[in-house]
């Protein structure tokens, strides 16, 4: 009797051994599944090379939502123009990218005409962000969009990393690429990224008073052709941020990244749309406003109170348009800022 118990205790070793690997297994799965929440038809989401029907696309396009409640109708408009039309039979698929939260945009996007399927995925560091099964999953989406919550979060977790070009690779083949707060301010050629700031960011009054303190830009980022030399502020009317905008532009130029900068300001419950010609389209319930400076401010400088003459300002209201790739050059206003203060109401 004495002899079998090394041989039994063996057995319960190994047995022990293999019912942990599986419980490391299935709360590993588990943790994997609760980042990961789908909705709709999985028919056509990994179409075979030798049976490859997925439709060419009609992008590609840009929607920018300025945070608050998102407007369907900017969603509907950025799904329709990518699968060609209101009333195209392509279906296309939708893939949300957070990094953290649930799957509160899967019901609302599912529900919309001409979806096939909808996806969150919650990548919340690099590590993730490089993972080849969720690479593989953005690079097979037509639409991509970003939710609100941190820019600087975005970008230190997904700046550099295959999701990166995965997102690109829609964009480049007619896709749709939207978001809103920070996940639409995150998609403009010069972003301001709030890392060096708290998490409410900078805002006018501080900005206007020290152009350079606790500011700071992220740069070659996604890159879309519609929006070279542009920088997205969101929240716009609701937090008053003209003052931060325009000394974002002003750093821009002061400090030899581009000669003009157009800042594209959205207010709440508002969405800016591209189309791939760039002719933007607004929605919702309030306005956008295009900011201009194309010329050298005359005191920007750190601890210094800013000082730029001339700012143009286009306003454009919810259901009218603006051509990013050929500017009007008229309908804008001039506000100007004198030792950080702007000289008039600037909205």
């Amino acid at each position: 009797m004495t002899k079998a118990f090394p041989s039994i205790a063996r057995r319960l070793k190994s047995t022990g051994i293999k019912l942990l690997n599986m419980g490391t297994f299935l709360i590993t799965r588990f943790i994997e599944n609760w980042k990961r929440y789908f909705l709709g038809d999985t028919v056509d989401v990994r179409p075979s090379p030798s049976n490859d029907i997925r439709p060419s696309l009609a992008g590609p396009v840009l929607s920018l939502g300025g945070g608050g409640p998102d407007v369907d109708d900017a969603i509907q408009w950025m799904i329709n123009q990518v699968r060609g039309g209101t009333n195209s039979t392509t279906r296309v698929n939708v893939v949300v990218i957070r990094t953290n939260g649930n799957h509160d945009y899967n019901r609302l996007i599912y529900a919309m005409r001409g979806v096939n399927f909808v996806e969150t995925l919650v990548i919340s560091n690099r590590q993730e962000a490089n993972k080849a099964e969720i690479v593989e999953k953005v690079k097979n989406a037509d639409v991509i969009f970003f939710a609100g919550g941190d820019q600087c979060e975005y970008i230190r977790n997904w700046k550099d990393t295959k999701l990166e070009t995965a997102v690109k690779s829609v964009y480049l083949k007619g896709g749709g690429i939207g978001g809103t707060s920070a996940g639409a301010m995150i998609q403009s050629d010069c972003v301001y990224d709030a890392c060096a700031s708290s998490e409410k960011g900078i805002e006018t009054r501080d900005a206007l008073e020290d152009p350079y303190r606790d500011i700071t830009f992220t740069y070659n980022f996604f890159n879309w052709s519609n929006l070279k030399g542009t920088i997205v502020d969101t929240h716009f009317d609701r937090r008053e941020r003209m003052g931060r905008i325009m000394t974002f532009i002003a750093r821009q130029i002061k400090d030899g990244v581009s000669s003009s900068v157009l800042g594209i300001a959205v207010s709440e419950s508002t969405s800016v749309l591209v189309d791939k010609n760039g002719l933007v389209k607004v929605l919702g319930r309030g306005a956008a406003y295009f900011v201009l400076g194309n010329h050298i401010p005359e005191v920007c400088e750190p601890r210094t109170p800013l000082t730029f003459s001339n700012y143009k300002i286009w306003k454009i209201r919810s259901g009218d348009t603006f051509n990013l790739r050929n500017r009007p050059t008229s309908g804008y206003y001039l506000r100007s800022v004198k030792r950080g203060r702007i000289d008039s109401n600037p909205y």
